[in-house]
C-alpha cells in the first residue's frame, strides 16, 4: 500500500535478524499474491480475491496488514483499469480484457511484508501488455540503483527514465516508503526524480519500492469513497512492488514473483518478463 506523502521521521536501519523477519511476512505476500494468481478469472469479483487472500494469510497464523489500516476496510487493494492504487474491493465482476493491480500486506512476527502486481484478466490488448511490461521493468530498473551509498533519487531517477522514455505518465502524488515495524517508515521512495539526491542508502535500510505508471498523462485524483486513486484521462496505469533490502552493500529482494509468475505461465497470462532486459540488472534474490 501507498500512502500520499505522510512518511516523516528518521530511517530506521535494521538488523540482519529483523531483515528476516521481513523477508518472512514479505514472502507471505508473495505466496497470497500466488492464490490470487490461481483464481483472478473473467466473472470474479474482487470481493472474492479479497476473501481469498485474507483466508490465506490468517490460515498462516499472520494478520492482513491493510486491513483497519488508517480506515482500510479491506485485505487487498484491487485496482482495476484507470484505477492507479487503494481501489477498494466490491461485488462487480472483472471482464475480459481487464487489468488488475492488487496491492496485499502482512504483519507477522511484528514485522510487515508489501508487495503488489498487476494481472491481467484474460486475453488483454496490446498495449496493456506493453504498459504492464514498461512498468515491470521500471522496477527492476529502480532496484538495480540500491546498493550501499546510492541515494534514494537515484531509482528515482532511473524510474522515470525509463518510463518516460516509453512514453507513459509517471504518478506525482503517490510514492514507496521504508518498511518494517511500521508499514510506513522513513524514507519516501518517489517514483521520479534527480540522481544522487535524497537520502542515502546503508546496509540494514529496507525499502518497498512501487512504481505506479499510467498510460496516459501522470494526472490523477481520488474518488469520493476517499480511496480509490484513478487516472485524470480514464487511461489504465499499472503498479508493481517489491521489498528490497541493502545487505552486503547491495540489494536484496525480499518479495518474490515467482509464486504468482509461475502460475501465470501456466495460465498462458504470463506478459511482462522482458529477459533481455532483466538479464542485465546486477540483483540479488535471497
Amino acid at each position: 500500500m501507498n500512502l500520499i506523502r505522510r512518511i516523516i521521521g528518521m530511517i530506521d536501519y535494521k538488523k540482519p535478524a529483523e531483515i528476516e523477519l521481513i523477508k518472512q511476512s514479505a514472502q507471505l505476500v508473495s505466496k497470497t499474491l500466488g492464490v490470487i494468481a490461481e483464481i483472478i478469472r473473467p466473472g470474479i469479483t474482487t470481493l472474492e480475491l479479497d476473501k481469498a487472500a485474507e483466508s490465506f494469510i490468517r490460515d498462516h497464523g499472520a494478520k492482513p496488514g491493510f486491513l483497519h489500516m488508517y480506515d482500510y476496510p479491506n485485505t487487498l487493494c484491487t485496482s482495476v483499469n484507470e484505477q492507479v492504487v487503494h481501489g477498494i474491493p466490491n461485488n462487480k465482476p472483472l471482464k475480459e480484457g481487464d487489468i488488475v493491480s492488487v496491492d496485499c500486506g502482512v504483519l507477522m512476527n511484528g514485522y510487515y511484508g508489501d508487495h503488489a502486481y498487476t494481472f491481467a484478466v484474460g486475453e488483454i490488448s496490446e498495449e496493456n501488455k506493453r504498459l504492464m511490461r514498461v512498468t515491470y521493468e521500471s522496477l527492476m530498473s529502480g532496484i538495480s540503483q540500491v546498493k550501499q551509498f546510492n541515494k534514494i533519487g537515484d531509482i528515482s531517477y532511473a524510474i522515470q527514465k525509463h518510463c518516460e522514455n516509453n512514453g507513459y505518465g509517471v504518478v506525482r502524488e503517490l510514492v514507496g516508503h521504508g518498511l518494517g515495524r511500521k508499514l510506513h517508515e522513513a524514507p519516501q521512495v518517489p517514483n521520479y526524480g534527480n540522481k544522487h539526491r535524497g537520502p542515502l542508502m546503508k546496509n540494514g535500510i529496507v525499502l518497498a519500492i512501487e512504481p505506479m505508471i499510467n498510460m496516459g498523462k501522470p494526472d490523477v485524483y481520488t474518488l469520493s469513497d476517499k480511496w480509490t486513486v484513478v487516472t485524470k484521462d480514464k487511461k489504465n496505469s499499472a503498479h508493481y512492488e517489491h521489498d528490497v533490502a541493502v545487505q552486503g552493500g547491495k540489494a536484496v529482494i525480499l518479495s518474490t514473483f515467482d509464486y504468482v509468475e509461475d502460475v501465470l505461465k501456466k495460465k498462458g497470462e504470463f506478459y511482462v518478463s522482458d529477459e533481455s532486459y532483466i538479464a542485465h540488472v546486477p540483483i540479488n534474490y535471497s
